[in-house]
């Protein structure tokens, strides 16, 4: 694993990281918006004064923390391929280059010493899960990696009810920041309540060093963090849009790991973009956090 200078020196020195994920900037994000989103999003971490460790793997060896040149190349390359932890192996193996998934990336960051990562949205228990049984393979990898991963909840397209249980099941602490209730990812709240809510950053960062002190059972530990109300989508347009977005992936046959990128596409495509914003708005928004957490002795 190949850390850069940078994050090498800052956690060498006890200092601030965040970890960030890099499927959003290959496969999340048209070009050339997905390169200046990676750009931004490092800038955000950097002003409030912590350092950011975009993670992905290129010809086989995996990257924590990439320079302008790697940052590019993972925005630009038609080639590079969409990696969740099974994958790892066989990518280094072959020296193949991909983006890593939430999955991946925790794992990484947690294995090179970083304690606090940001996304957009969780994988979790897909619609009908009864029968297909298709859940996202993040919530076997958070149940058993300890780190903090600063989200807008879980996709809207998924069953949150059943993820909020699974979680549960696999012991994944799940603390609503500013909330009582749980994120809908493009929107503030799924109407599904969370146990614990927390309200500034130097609460999560004492979470975090409780959960270490105690030596519980490593895990993770989800920050919900809401998207702003003024950057939400509009719940009715997005309830309408998905009910139509599921009839027609039924329609289609559309299924397995199609269903996701079905979906999104679908409601990025039929809200004219605004589902997309609001990922954008809580992406940044949990960047900040996460490195706010990072700052308040969270890393």
């Amino acid at each position: 694993m190949h850390l850069t200078d940078e994050v090498r020196a800052a956690l060498a020195d006890r200092r601030p990281v965040v970890a960030l994920e890099s499927t959003i900037i290959a496969h999340g994000l048209p070009r050339p918006r997905n390169l200046r989103v990676a750009v931004e999003l490092e800038g955000i971490v950097r002003a409030t004064g912590a350092v950011p460790a975009t993670v992905a793997v290129l010809d086989g060896t995996p990257h924590v923390g990439l320079d302008e040149a790697q940052l590019e190349r993972v925005a630009s390359d038609d080639t590079v391929r969409k990696l969740t932890v099974r994958d790892l192996a066989p990518a280094a193996a072959l020296g193949a280059s991909g983006a890593t998934t939430v999955a991946a990336t925790a794992f990484l960051a947690a294995r090179a010493g970083i304690g606090v990562f940001a996304t957009g949205g969780l994988g979790g228990v897909h619609r009908e899960w009864t029968q297909s049984q298709d859940e996202s393979a993040d919530l076997r990898l958070l149940a058993e990696t300890r780190i903090a991963v600063v989200c807008a909840g879980v996709k809207s397209i998924l069953d949150v009810p059943a993820t909020l249980q699974r979680l549960e099941t696999l012991g994944v602490t799940v603390l609503g920041y500013g909330t009582a209730e749980f994120p809908g990812f493009y929107l503030r709240t799924s109407g599904e309540p969370v146990e614990w809510t927390v309200r500034t950053p130097a609460e999560v960062a004492a979470v975090l060093r409780a959960q270490r002190e105690l030596d519980v059972p490593p895990s993770a530990v989800i920050v919900a963090n809401p998207v702003p109300t003024g950057e939400q989508l509009d719940p009715a347009v997005h309830d309408a849009v998905l009910a139509d977005a599921l009839r027609e992936a039924e329609r289609q046959g559309v299924s397995g790991q199609a269903i996701t990128p079905f979906l999104l596409g679908y409601l990025t495509e039929h809200t004219r973009g605004a589902s997309l914003e609001a990922n954008l708005a809580a992406v940044r928004g949990n960047v900040r956090l996460a490195a706010e957490i990072a700052v308040a002795g969270g890393a």
